[in-house]
């Protein structure tokens, strides 16, 4: 595949990122172009290295040697071609997937991974500039009608997938748009919303049929629903966010991020002159140590806070791989993130006390100590108690599962020992023709999961309506993410 011996002649190169005094003025993506030549010198370090782990390693089972190999012998047309047998929208994970094939490329054994992520965004960028990438309309219609509840990532893949089988597909959100965490939970840093629009755009060409405003258990009532479609398609996500119940916690000025990221977004898309939740010139406290964590943080940078702060109780994860996590696993390791290079502190191996009042009823400060761990739990390490000021305190502590509103008891869908919508091999609920996919029915987990399990989904549905089906379906309901 690519350079036989390219692993060996080309070192790993990834984009420059923008100057951090540039970029914080502006809510722009941070990298800057990088060149073809030196991409396809990148795509030619895929080595022939006989099982490729990599296409294991990410979730929709992605052809990768196939199209580094194209893309090395400029061949794009082709590379884009085989990039979308597997992926709905690569220019999504391309610049948001934590990128677990990398973790798996048998170059990284003993060196630095292929630039798999780059070379993947690169193919669907130039697809589009290109014309490429046109609407599949089906030639023949089934006349079965599916209704998608939930427009994230997994939503929009199964809908995208049963459009093309030929049947009529209503995606429902009940945002005022659509897209769900890649409209209002990703900042326009990470992915300007532009990438997200003119695939909306392919997919209305398409005939899915979107409707915003759409809320199931309030304008939209599920019995409706399930006497209007043929099947149902719950991709609502786990949105059930975890709080923080310790003293203090009612006070004014601490958020959930789910609360503080989208008003900002709703500034960069010009439906708020300004957000509600403003930092500027104010000492931040981020209590989370993930993406949607360093998502707040560069938030809080963008509008002008005067410190940024981000706890996590776990201990900063090593460099380099441990000896408990072997390639080919995700590799749990500590990464500096665009936002983590733009300022703010990190602390490793804390836990917040308690929230201190300023005595008007808003937080001034948390109270929080050193933990370590014994015997599998954290213990307070006793002596290290201390007060970090704080303005505003965000919590980015993850999402328990799906929100278990009346319309579900409606339903009358079960859930697995974790809380999630369960779900059998077809990713059918117990509930005839509803289905499930995504974080909804697996738990949080990544967006390239999210896409793989709507894939997988629509194989399900096509398959429940007509008997049978030649979607493909890239894994089991059973698998669980790597990390």
């Amino acid at each position: 595949m690519g350079e036989t011996t390219g692993f060996m002649q080309w070192v790993r190169v990834t984009p420059k990122r923008r100057p951090v005094d540039e970029r914080l003025q502006d809510w722009k993506e941070c990298y800057l172009p990088f060149p073809e030549d030196a991409l396809q010198q990148q795509a030619g370090r895929c080595m022939d290295c006989g099982i490729p782990f990599c296409n294991n390693g990410c979730p929709l089972g992605n052809l990768i040697p196939d199209w580094n190999d194209l893309v090395y012998r400029d061949h794009w047309r082709d590379a884009i071609d085989r990039l979308h047998a597997t992926n709905n929208f690569p220019e999504f994970t391309g610049r948001l997937c934590p990128a677990p094939c990398e973790s798996a490329c048998v170059v990284g054994i003993n060196g630095d991974p292929v630039s798999i992520k780059q070379v993947e965004v690169t193919i669907i960028d130039r697809a589009w500039d290109e014309g490429w990438v046109q609407p599949q309309v089906p030639s023949v219609r089934t006349g079965k009608r599916v209704a998608v509840i939930g427009s994230g990532p997994a939503g929009l893949a199964a809908a995208q997938q049963l459009t093309r089988a030929g049947h009529d597909v209503v995606v429902l959100e009940r945002a005022d748009r659509i897209g769900g965490l890649l409209r209002y939970g990703i900042p326009e840093f990470k992915m300007e919303k532009r990438y997200l629009d003119r695939r909306l755009e392919q997919m209305e060409a398409e005939g899915t049929e979107f409707r915003t405003n759409a809320v199931v258990g309030g304008n939209v009532d599920i019995e409706v629903l399930l006497a209007s479609y043929d099947a149902i398609v719950m991709a609502c996500g786990a949105t059930q966010w975890r709080d923080l119940p310790v003293p203090g916690r009612e006070l004014q000025g601490i958020y959930q991020a789910m609360e503080y990221l989208p008003p900002a977004t709703k500034v960069q898309l010009g439906d708020m002159a300004h957000s509600p939740i403003d930092v500027q010139g104010k000492h931040v406290v981020i209590i989370g140590g993930g993406d949607t964590g360093a998502d707040c943080l560069g938030t809080a940078h963008r509008q002008g806070a005067a410190s940024v702060t981000q706890l996590e109780i776990m201990p900063r994860p090593p460099e380099e791989r441990g000896a408990n996590n072997p390639w080919p696993q995700f590799a749990m390791v500590y990464k500096v993130t665009t936002a983590h290079e733009e300022g703010g502190d990190r602390l490793y191996s804390v836990n917040t006390e308690r929230f201190l009042d300023d005595g008007n009823g808003r937080v001034r400060a948390l109270l929080i100590h050193e933990v370590t761990m014994v015997d599998g739990r954290f213990q307070k390490v006793e002596g290290t108690d201390r007060e970090l000021p704080a303005d505003f305190v965000f919590l980015a502590m993850g999402f328990v599962g799906p929100e278990k509103g009346s319309w579900l008891e409606q339903l009358g869908v079960g859930y697995d020992e974790r809380g999630n919508v369960a779900r059998d091999g077809r990713y059918m609920t117990n509930v005839p023709g509803v289905f499930v996919a995504g974080d909804m029915g697996r738990g949080q987990s990544l967006i390239v999961w999210a896409i793989a399990e709507g894939r997988a989904c629509a194989a399900g549905v096509d398959a429940y309506l007509m008997g049978e089906t030649d979607l493909p379906s890239p894994i089991p309901p059973t698998a669980r993410p790597l990390q």
